[in-house]
């Protein structure tokens, strides 16, 4: 069967990082939420929606799960509690595959998310290797997410299997996140920090502060004392690229990014990224938390090859196969392509996307012509160790733009 993970847009980047795992991963990009009968949202501006009301003041708090596919696959191994685990792939350090996560005792070693398999194997030659189990840590995520929606006045926004937003109001916030960690881990016997923050930026990256199993809250008022002298790259939604790019204007700390003027940022970044990146230095933006439900913008399927493809006929019977598959996920959402991204990435580790355009179209014949012009990219005479081929599609009208930190804005 086929590995599948979700990507959203707002935060959640695939627990399998870069599946590098040769299984055919499915890409799920969820774009902007929809509409849905009963949902509601939270949001400090203007209290609780329709999920009832709980005295107090609002508070956004950030429920992170701790190591949380090593630690299910603990519960299913009790044995296995204070060693080294990784897990990723099939499990077999000889194949191409990445790791999806680490045990805290493997992590010690400097084994990530991420890394390859067989790397993480020689860092740590003690370590017991796991393979992916995707509907254990499905289901597992499930209860958690129930609990969560359970909690009173609670507005939940899932961001991915092991994470999720919550929107409250309270005079205790601690006291409301211990009440949450002492619930998940009656129901599932997993531990989970709490970020607690006036905003969802300040919140998640509250959350850091307080692994394992603690909590932390940062607030306008002490963000700058805890965050300050942190390099960019910390914040959410900045990564080592963003980071690099700021560097070379001499912003490397949050407190430098918070002090500069947003407009000396629109150069390099644009007339909205420039100064959203400097309201992520504030620690500053939306504290609306929003339970609707995410609408798919795009589907994708990724495979690794154990060898590497070198032949013109074996790289068109790979963009075949992929269309393929990616055409099954889409025609389930009943909206045309108007856009693809092929995925290539060259021997030993070199990854590059091309992508496109193409008139809107439901025709799966032209779906896979242009997927196969768009290969006329791919550079001759290189190995290719995987490919990937994502369809984007249009988005309901009725679906609204949500807010996230990697993509302009909330």
């Amino acid at each position: 069967m086929p590995v599948k993970w979700v990507v959203r847009t707002r935060c959640f980047l695939t627990l399998f990082g870069c599946a590098d795992h040769g299984m055919h991963p499915e890409w799920v990009d969820y774009g902007a939420p929809g509409p849905q009968s009963g949902s509601g949202s939270y949001s400090p501006s203007r209290g609780l929606g329709q999920t009832g009301a709980v005295s107090g003041i609002p508070w956004v708090l950030h429920v992170d799960l701790d190591q949380f596919i090593a630690a299910v696959e603990i519960l299913r191994r009790p044995e296995l509690a204070g060693k080294p685990i990784i897990v990723g792939g099939r499990g077999d350090p000889t194949e191409r595959a990445v790791v999806s996560t680490a045990s805290y005792e493997a992590r010690a070693f400097g084994v990530g998310s991420g890394m390859p398999l067989r790397i993480a194997a020689r860092k740590v030659p003690d370590a017991i290797i796991l393979p992916v189990d995707q509907e254990a840590y499905l289901a597992a995520s499930d209860v958690v997410m129930t609990t969560l929606r359970a909690q009173p006045g609670a507005t939940v926004q899932v961001l991915g299997w092991d994470e999720a937003f919550v929107g409250i109001e309270t005079e205790d916030p601690e006291a409301y996140a211990k009440q949450i960690q002492a619930a998940v881990l009656e129901e599932t016997q997993l531990h989970c920090s709490v970020g607690i923050g006036d905003t969802l930026v300040r919140a998640k990256n509250a959350t850091d502060f307080g692994k394992p199993a603690g909590i932390f809250r940062l607030t306008k008022e002490n963000w700058l004392d805890v965050m300050g002298d942190k390099p960019t790259k910390e914040l959410w939604g900045i990564g080592s690229k963003v980071s690099q790019r700021l560097a070379k204007h001499h912003i490397t700390t949050v407190a430098e990014l918070a002090a500069c003027n947003p407009q000396d940022l629109v150069p390099e970044f644009g007339p909205k990224m420039g100064p959203w990146y400097a309201q992520l230095g504030r620690g500053e933006g939306s504290s609306e938390v929003d339970d609707t439900p995410w609408v798919a913008r795009a589907h994708g399927r990724e495979t690794t090859f154990q060898q590497d493809l070198t032949a013109p006929a074996q790289i068109s019977d790979a963009i075949k196969e992929l269309t393929a598959r990616v055409l099954e996920d889409v025609a389930a959402e009943g909206r045309p392509v108007i856009g693809l991204t092929l995925k290539v990435r060259y021997a030993p580790f070199v990854t590059k996307t091309y992508a496109r355009k193409i008139p809107e179209t439901f025709d799966r014949g032209e779906v896979l012509a242009q997927a196969l012009e768009l290969s006329g990219k791919i550079e001759p005479d290189r190995p290719i160790r995987l490919l990937g081929l994502r369809a984007e599609m249009p988005m309901p009208e009725e679906a609204r733009k949500g807010h996230t930190p990697t993509r302009g804005g909330w």
